[in-house]
């Protein structure tokens, strides 16, 4: 099996004195029963159960109390309810019998010491408004696809995997590094199609993978949508997304259609509550708090870049390329960046931003903002010179700090920059490999400096 590194904060989790059952949050196929299987290896008993098979839901239908239901579960799987603390309880599809959701806090009030975790790929679009989650009575962790420590982890380059978690990176390491990333960037983080290219070297092969993850999520569009309009524009917005993912995006019209801003809008919001997208949306702030401006246009992350780069035809010229940043207009390269921050993090609310500054005769934007040391950090995705990141040098006369970072296709570095209005401030330059690393070496330069 492939090795996820949201089980460490599985474990870390289990331990807690104060843990609550556990659902865990992700598009479908991107390996959340796959990660609890592994999990449950830590512990004595392991009860998976799926609520779109009858007669495992069927305890939960005719749910009475919950040391009642407990029984029947444990009794039914042939388990012992004495190793009730060793036990691991996997409930899928749980929205599939939405009072099951309000369960989970009589586990968490009644029956504390069973570790519980539920998963559901269509959560939020299951529950018609009459069945709520119990706010403060679980938690959440989500499941995004692979990333790059990841995907060094499935090849088994242990010598890869060893300088990308040391700080800083070796020079010498760096061509690898960037190559091993680049066919990371090509294929994406899909754990199907990451398994079988690590067992077969084959990219020719990974074709039809790509083609039945869209299918699948295609033939989904049923269960998304609550009228028949909302299930067309559903699938509209699903096969031209792959097309115009990393650009900032209108929802009128989307896609060359005929649709208008509110049902495209719905339609949207719709996928991003089943993770298949995600809407970046722009700050003007260079001081905390990050307060996106839901007003702009936000930008367009779908769900995988190697499917992005599957559907929009561009595997070849990845393959080809010195710079991930001279391929498709940049938008290969932020999209891979964006991925890599939103799987470095397992919370629900790891939200992205980018910055813009919008005048009349001059606007300006930067490609992220990330929060560090109570500061807002802007990060540049550029292969340029220092000297012509113009929206950084706008960003950081305004910015009350002189911290600013750079990811490129270069080696690391430290530069001592100087804006147009006189301001000199430190970039921090790192390889797009290194993206999910920029809290680490932001304190790396602290000790450099």
């Amino acid at each position: 099996m492939l090795n996820r590194n949201i089980l460490q904060e599985l474990l870390e989790w289990r331990t807690r004195p104060d843990r609550k059952p556990l659902i865990l949050r992700g598009a479908r196929q991107v390996g959340k029963t796959t990660v609890v299987e592994m999990f449950a290896g830590n512990f004595q008993q392991y009860i998976s159960l799926n609520l779109e098979i009858n007669e495992e839901a069927a305890p939960f239908r005719n749910y009475k109390n919950i040391r009642q239901l407990t029984e029947e579960i444990f009794f039914l799987k042939d388990k012992s309810i004495g190793k009730l603390k060793d036990t691991l309880l996997f409930i899928d599809e749980i929205q599939e019998v939405p009072e099951a959701l309000n369960i989970l806090r009589y586990f968490y009030e009644q029956l504390p010491e069973l570790n519980v975790i539920a998963a559901g790929s269509l959560l939020e679009t299951a529950i018609k408004g009459n069945v709520k989650i119990p706010v403060g009575r679980v938690e959440y962790k989500v499941v995004r696809p692979m990333s790059f420590d990841e995907f060094l982890q499935a090849t088994g380059d242990k010598a890869a995997l060893e300088q990308f978690r040391k700080v800083p990176v070796n020079d010498y390491a760096h061509d690898r590094m960037l190559s091993l990333f680049h066919t990371y960037t090509l294929i994406g983080g899909m754990p199907e199609i990451v398994n079988h290219y690590v067992t077969h070297r084959n990219l020719t092969a990974l074709v039809t993978l790509y083609e039945s993850l869209i299918i699948s999520y295609i033939n989904d569009v049923e269960k998304y949508g609550r009228t028949n309009n909302l299930v067309q524009v559903i699938r509209h917005v699903i096969n031209a997304a792959y097309y115009e993912a990393g650009t900032r995006i209108k929802f009128a019209h989307f896609g060359n259609s005929n649709y208008a801003s509110k049902e495209v809008g719905e339609a949207f919001r719709t996928l991003e509550k089943v993770m298949l997208v995600h809407l970046i949306y722009p700050t003007t702030n260079t001081a905390l708090p990050i307060v996106p401006d839901h007003r702009k246009s936000p930008r367009l992350q779908v769900l995988d870049t190697g499917m992005m780069n599957h559907f929009a035809g561009l595997q070849k010229e990845i393959i080809g390329a010195a710079d991930l940043d001279n391929l498709y207009q940049g938008k290969i390269a932020e999209h891979i960046v964006a991925q890599e921050l939103l799987a470095s993090k397992c919370n629900l609310l790891n939200n992205l931003n980018f910055w813009v500054r919008q005048k009349v005769d001059a606007t300006a934007e930067i490609d992220f903002v990330v929060q560090y040391d109570g500061l807002i950090i802007p990060v540049e995705v550029k292969s340029g010179a220092s000297g012509t990141l113009r929206s950084l040098h706008v960003f950081m006369d305004a910015a009350p700090h002189d911290i600013a970072v750079r990811l490129y296709s270069g080696n690391i570095r430290i530069d001592q920059v100087t804006t147009i209005n006189g301001k000199s401030y430190n970039l921090l330059s790192l390889p797009y490999y290194l993206a999910a690393h920029i809290e680490k070496y932001l304190n790396w330069m602290k000790s450099q400096l």
